[in-house]
């Protein structure tokens, strides 16, 4: 359906209400939002093993707030299936400069589903936020316990933050949502002990709308994400949040009416420094929330993941794997070696990983298949568009492909790797300093970070060793 059409029929999206209670030895959370005329969503969340003394130590006032600002970026899941043009809150106050936080989050955070369905967010009056303003203030500096909540989503950057810290004599606590089998393989090699659960339930009447033809698209999870990590640290009595979201994220896709749209934004520097911004001044000042790699490019990352060989085959980072179509198909479950994220994957391990283990994960060796070569020039910025996908910048891509290139080079005259002889024949000779530039990147730094001095430490420390 065209979105002109949509904005009419359902001009108001409201957020209603919230409700949480304690089930048995869970913390139960929904929401309730309709769309004007004729359409309502339920959504739930379930919190595992929260009993009433961790509530009553944390309080209703800072629940009720923490629940009502979760609520309030599960709006967006729902909100896009018809970008109705206002939202109108109910269920809780929202300052003037909150509103405008939220709109620049909406913009930023949600511009590839705008380029997607070809939505001009631009034009005039294309969102208002209406809340009540009220002036009390819900903040509470907690006193929490000086541990680590460290969200593990299945890939391999949590591994490397889980490790490091591990080793560093942290104490830690580990998150999952919707856990998958990766998830959980890799709780159990690192061994997480009694980590939280969460489980997200999405409402099956928006599933039905995508399949009628209502709009659909990317939404910024990782902020999601951000919102509920704090419930869970202040529920759980912890001090910080470590991300595992690094500086590659920072580049964006193209750009769309003038605007850079970055698929990762949510997952970017800029987002991390609003979000404490606004988790001090509104959520709670004693959670800490940051990314421990920030200062890495996924290329470096991959590095320091090569010395994890147990997890090898546990890890899973292809998006394919879980995809379901909005319920028409069950998600495989498996690298399925053919889109971005697997490419990039398999190039930033090659030059750190025996070629036989690599072709063991992913099931075959992804530089001998040409229907990849379009994907490899995507990656490496031959193309307009960059992937939408969580890759790495377009020059450590270049980095990766030269990388693996050196290492696989003596082997040319055994068995032709189709995508390192495209490399070297076509890509090569456009950039003679790479060899430099390569050194340059591998060695690279990025002194801004919001890491803790203690965290910086860390992983300055184990970055110089490797």
């Amino acid at each position: 359906m065209k979105y002109e059409v949509l904005r009419k029929k359902y001009p108001r999206f409201v957020y209603e209400k919230y409700s949480w209670k304690i089930s048995g030895k869970d913390l139960k959370i929904s929401f309730y939002f309709r769309i004007t005329p004729n359409i309502e969503f339920k959504p739930e969340v379930t919190i595992k093993n929260v009993d009433k003394n961790k509530i009553k130590r944390v309080g209703d006032k800072v629940l009720n707030n923490l629940v009502f600002h979760l609520g309030l970026i599960e709006v967006l899941s729902y909100w896009k299936a018809t970008c109705s043009p206002e939202i109108e809150i109910l269920a809780g106050p929202l300052n003037e400069k909150q509103i405008k936080w939220w709109q620049d989050l909406i913009v930023k955070g949600m511009g590839q589903f705008f380029y997607e369905n070809k939505i001009d967010f631009l034009k005039l009056n294309f969102l208002k936020i209406i809340a009540p303003n009220l002036t009390r203030n819900v903040l509470v500096n907690l006193n929490l316990n000086n541990q680590v909540l460290v969200p593990v989503g299945g890939g391999k950057d949590s591994v490397v933050t889980l490790e490091l810290l591990k080793g560093a004599g942290k104490k830690i606590q580990c998150f999952s949502l919707n856990s998958t089998v990766a998830a959980k393989k890799i709780m159990k090699v690192a061994r997480c002990k009694d980590p939280i659960i969460v489980e997200r339930k999405i409402d099956k009447k928006l599933l039905e709308l995508n399949r009628r033809g209502f709009l659909n698209g990317h939404t910024p999870f990782s902020a999601y994400l951000a919102f509920l990590s704090t419930l869970l640290a202040a529920i759980f009595n912890l001090k910080y949040i470590a991300f595992s979201n690094e500086r590659s994220s920072n580049e964006g896709n193209l750009k769309y009416l003038g605007q850079m749209i970055n698929h990762q934004y949510s997952k970017s520097f800029d987002f991390e420094k609003k979000f404490r911004k606004y988790s001090q001044k509104y959520l709670t000042s004693g959670v800490n929330y940051f990314s421990f790699l920030r200062p890495l490019y996924e290329i470096q990352i991959a590095k320091l993941f090569s010395q994890y060989s147990k997890y090898f085959t546990k890890f899973l980072s292809c998006n394919v794997a879980f995809q379901t179509n909005s319920g028409k198909k069950l998600p495989t479950g498996k690298w399925c070696g053919k889109c971005p994220k697997c490419l990039f994957i398999f190039v930033s391990l090659y030059p750190f990983v025996e070629t036989e283990k690599l072709i063991k994960i992913f099931g075959k060796n992804l530089f001998e298949d040409e229907k990849l070569l379009p994907t490899m020039l995507e990656l490496i910025g031959e193309k307009r568009l960059k992937p939408f996908e969580c890759v790495g910048t377009k020059k450590e891509s270049l980095v990766a492909f030269h990388l693996s290139w050196k290492k696989n080079g003596e082997r040319f005259s055994v068995k032709p790797s189709f995508l390192l002889k495209y490399f070297e024949k076509n890509i090569l000779p456009k950039y003679p300093n790479l060899e430099t530039e390569s050194k340059k990147l591998m060695n690279s730094w990025n002194e801004r970070h919001n890491l803790p001095k203690t965290f910086e430490k860390v992983l300055k420390i184990e970055f110089r060793l490797k």
